[in-house]
Order: structure tokens, then C-alpha cells, then sequence
């Protein structure tokens, strides 16, 4: 399997971490609000210092980027990407959909993920070329054709980068055979899994990508920025099942 060293310190790490956290909240937390108004705990802080502390010991070579600071350039040209919690409301609040996001990125497009969902004892994972699982079950987006069989998941429509998509969200909502909305990462991983069909995020970051867009594609679902690209780093995304692609691309104006 290509990346397996990686894909085995990824796991290892993310299992780490979300012990970790579990074992925080149980202690008793205090978010803070960050600039950007989102929360952070103690435990987003020590998850990261754990990940950073552990990448530099066994891939000293490496770049990082995570969420709470971590930054290092690296002279390998590989880049380590880590969300300590991503879904840090879900975890101040008790909810199960908070997950740790870990992942590689070699040659500009990540090489190997994860997203473990500790409370719902889930680990989805992907490494490139080498397929997309949850746990160890094989991953596969759905093959439905139309709108109007579609489970549509869209988050952040609080935000202020929504406004702009309010009215093509609606028409999907309008469209779609459902909608949900799990906090993100989960939706994400569920359009992978074949049990939702399109995920939006109007406001997300590198950290809450690089896995998701590696699990999504190894599941042969596409994804893309509003903009058309495939980059993590345009500040939005939307995962979709393979054969509705170009219907969303046209709802939203993405040539």
C-alpha cells in the first residue's frame, strides 16, 4: 500500500488524540472564542502540541500546519496537516460528530488521511492510489443520477460567507430528496460512504480539507473549490457523488 508508514502514524495519532480529548472533556473544560468568533479548548491545544510533537520525532524532515499555530516549513517537501478537533461546538456541547483530522500532503495534494470520530468509534482513511475505507469496510460514493434523489448536507449557513450561496443552497435544499447537516467532516465522509450525495462548506481551511478531500476522492466522489478547482486552499468546498457533478457545478455557477 502506498504511504502505509504514514497511514499507520496518522491512525496511531488520531486514536491518541481523541483519547486525549475525551479524557480532557471528562475533566471539565472552558472554551475561549478565537478571533474568527469559532471556539477552542484545552483540548484542541494539547491535541496539537501531541501531533506536532510526534511528527517531529519521526518525520523530523517534514513541514506542519495545524489549526491552533503550528507551523514549521519543512525541507522534505512533504507537509503534515492537522485539525486537533474539528467540530469544536459538537465537543463543547457533547455531541458525537466532533472528529480529529490528520493528514499528509506530498507533492501538492494529500497523500494520506484520517478522520476519526472517536464517540462513534468510526475511523475513515484514504491513502492515494490505495482506496477509501471506514474502518475496514471499502468506501464508495453513490451512483444516483438526479437532484431529486439526493441526500443534501450543507454546513456553515450561519456564516457570513454564506450570503453569497443562500439562494443556490436553497434551490438544492428545494431539489434534494433530503437534508442534513452533521457538523462537516462527518457529512463529508457520508458522501464517501455513499449515504449522503453532496456536502457544502462556505468557510472552511486547509485542516478541514486535506483528509476529506483524499477520503472523497479515493470513494470516486469528485471534489471541488466554487471556483473549480481542486485546491484546499480557496476558503470553500462541495463534495458530490460522481454522477451529479455537473448538476451541482451548474446550481452554483462553477464552470
Amino acid at each position: 500500500m502506498p504511504f502505509e508508514r504514514e497511514l499507520d502514524f496518522a491512525q496511531r495519532m488520531a486514536n491518541a488524540a481523541g483519547e486525549q480529548a475525551i479524557r480532557i472533556r471528562h475533566e471539565g473544560i472552558t472554551p475561549e472564542t478565537k478571533a474568527d468568533a469559532s471556539p477552542v479548548t484545552r483540548a484542541d491545544k494539547e491535541n496539537e502540541l501531541l501531533i506536532r510533537e510526534a511528527i517531529e520525532a519521526e518525520f523530523p524532515a517534514d513541514g506542519i500546519l495545524g489549526e491552533e499555530g503550528s507551523t514549521k516549513p519543512g525541507t522534505s517537501g512533504r507537509r503534515w496537516i492537522i485539525d486537533p478537533i474539528d467540530g469544536t461546538r459538537d465537543f463543547v456541547r457533547g455531541n458525537r460528530f466532533w472528529c480529529v483530522l490528520l493528514a499528509l500532503e506530498a507533492d501538492g495534494e494529500p497523500a494520506a488521511g484520517v478522520a476519526h470520530f472517536p464517540l462513534l468509534q468510526e475511523t475513515y482513511w484514504a491513502t492515494r492510489a490505495g482506496g477509501a475505507f471506514r474502518n475496514a469496510q471499502p468506501l464508495r460514493a453513490s451512483s444516483i443520477t438526479s437532484l431529486a434523489e439526493c441526500a443534501f448536507n450543507p454546513n456553515g449557513l450561519h456564516l457570513a460567507e454564506a450570503r453569497p450561496y443562500l439562494m443556490q443552497v436553497a434551490s438544492l435544499c428545494q431539489q434534494s430528496w433530503s437534508v442534513r447537516s452533521y457538523g462537516g467532516a462527518l457529512d463529508a465522509c457520508m458522501v464517501a460512504a455513499g449515504q449522503a450525495d453532496v456536502w457544502f462548506e462556505p468557510k472552511v481551511a486547509p485542516w478541514d480539507l486535506a483528509p476529506l478531500k483524499l477520503i472523497l476522492e479515493e470513494s470516486g466522489a469528485a471534489f471541488f473549490a466554487l471556483d473549480g478547482s481542486r485546491s484546499i486552499e480557496r476558503g470553500n468546498a462541495v463534495g458530490c457523488a460522481p454522477r451529479l457533478v455537473e448538476q451541482v457545478r451548474a446550481v452554483f455557477n462553477v464552470g
